[in-house]
Order: C-alpha cells, then sequence, then structure tokens
C-alpha cells in the first residue's frame, strides 16, 4: 500500500500491482480498493494497476462533506501521485466520478466506464434521505433504501439482510449520498461529457434494462466516445469477460476520434 494526500489534506490508501503502463480503478458504491481485487490481478500482466480506496472507505481518511468536488481532487491525487497520465476504469459510480474529474480537467490516456448510473432514482432528494439516516444511527434502512432505488426486488433485499455480506454494506452505508450526487439526478452529464477531450469507451451488459440507452447517450454527447454492449451480461460482469474488454481497448489503437 502507498498513500497519497488530496488537497484537503485527506489521505487516500492506493494498491498497486503488475508492471507497464499506468491504469486506475475508480470502484463503485459499496466497494473499496479490496473488491476488485479478481480485475486487477487479470489487468496486472499488461498494466500497473492502481486501486484506491475512496473518501470514507477502508484505510482512506474520513469522507467529510458529501461533495463531488472533494471526490474529483481525490482523483486527481492519486493521478498526480503515480506520476503519468494514466488509463482509467471507472465501474458504476466510478465510471461517473471518471466522467466529472475528466469535465474537470484531470487527464487521462483513455477512459473506459461500465454502466455509469445515468437513470431515474439517484436524486439530491435521496441523498439527503440517506445521509439523514445515517445521521439517525439507521445504516440497514440506508442501505435499502438505496439498493431499492437501483432496482433491488424487495424479496432480494430481505434475503440480502440475512447474509454475511450485509454487515459490510452498512459499515459503507455513510458513503452512500456520494455515489448518488455522482448520478447527476439521473441525467446523462451532456456538458461534462462535452467537455472531454481524450477517448471514452462506455460499456454496458445487454441485460440491465437501462444501461444500454444510457451508454449510447454517453458515447453520443462525448467528442471521441464509443460504447459496447455486452450479450447476456448485467451490472455484475465476469472479470475475465471485463478484463479482455479492457485490455483490447486500453492496449491497442486510439479509439473513435
Amino acid at each position: 500500500m502507498i498513500t497519497t494526500t488530496s488537497l484537503d489534506g485527506t489521505t487516500l490508501a492506493i494498491d498497486t500491482t503488475g508492471t507497464g503502463p499506468a491504469l486506475i480503478i475508480a470502484a463503485g458504491a459499496f466497494c473499496d480498493r479490496q473488491s476488485k481485487k479478481g480485475l486487477a490481478a487479470l489487468l496486472a500482466d499488461r498494466f500497473t494497476v492502481y486501486e484506491y480506496d475512496r473518501r470514507g472507505r477502508g484505510d482512506s481518511g474520513p469522507l467529510g462533506e458529501i461533495s463531488v468536488q472533494r471526490e474529483i481532487e481525490d482523483l486527481a491525487a492519486v493521478v498526480a501521485r503515480i506520476g503519468e497520465e494514466p488509463f482509467i476504469f471507472g465501474d458504476s459510480s466510478g465510471g461517473a466520478l471518471a466522467i466529472a474529474a475528466a469535465a474537470d480537467g484531470v487527464q487521462f490516456r483513455k477512459i473506459a466506464v461500465y454502466e455509469p448510473p445515468f437513470t431515474p432514482g439517484p436524486s439530491a432528494d435521496v441523498a439527503e434521505q440517506l445521509s439523514a439516516l445515517v445521521a439517525a444511527g439507521d445504516r440497514s434502512g440506508a442501505v435499502e433504501l438505496f439498493l431499492g432505488i437501483v432496482g433491488t426486488p424487495e424479496q432480494a433485499i430481505q434475503g440480502m439482510k440475512q447474509g454475511p455480506y450485509w454487515g459490510h454494506l452498512e459499515a459503507l452505508a455513510h458513503t452512500l449520498p456520494i455515489d448518488v450526487r455522482l448520478c447527476n439526478d439521473g441525467k446523462v452529464p451532456e456538458e461534462q461529457l462535452a467537455r472531454i477531450k481524450t477517448h471514452l469507451l462506455a460499456i454496458a451488459g445487454a441485460n440491465s434494462p437501462w444501461a444500454p440507452d444510457v451508454i449510447t447517450a454517453v458515447a453520443d454527447h462525448a467528442p471521441h466516445g464509443e460504447s459496447r454492449v455486452l450479450a447476456g451480461q448485467g451490472h455484475a460482469v465476469p472479470d475475465e469477460l471485463l478484463s479482455d474488454v479492457l485490455a483490447a481497448y486500453f492496449g491497442t489503437g486510439e479509439g473513435k476520434g
């Protein structure tokens, strides 16, 4: 593990593995730098992979204010610590973060995102409700609310509550409001995308009912954007398939431009 310090003094924990050009993995909701180890291992023979704990997670410093700008500054600090212009893969809300950071001027060689959640449901009102639940000590209620707005069936939620992973979800409940804030009130961030000058690949699974249309819009509004839909896949795509897609995109050619 290495660390870096964000603009406001928050310490960020980073794991590195592999050799080759730098590739950052920005994880989504309920995830920390441990969550994508399988994907990182599959990419490590071609890239130096950097996985970092977003603030409020793992070994990084506290969340502090619920601020998209602080998250952008954190990602910029990770890029500065690497010391070269990296590739970046953002999963779910991590993809929304990668887009926001690139639009704000953080430099990446290429960007790939998987199902950034620009879809009706996640809104500023929901972010406030989540913050209120966490402040009241009802972390379980916050997790239930979040899972409900992203389309998890109630029966599935109740089943998850009986499983060993629920405690992990509760432990990260305080970070859910920022994941929701990154969703841009469920709208594709057309103005952000228009400012991104590097190549961007937006990926979705064909079995995710909302995602193919979203990534088409994401690609259409990015000057050098393209999209790809993976047949038979949903929001949780196998690491083997995803690593092949990312390695091909980051490792060859310049994309559409």
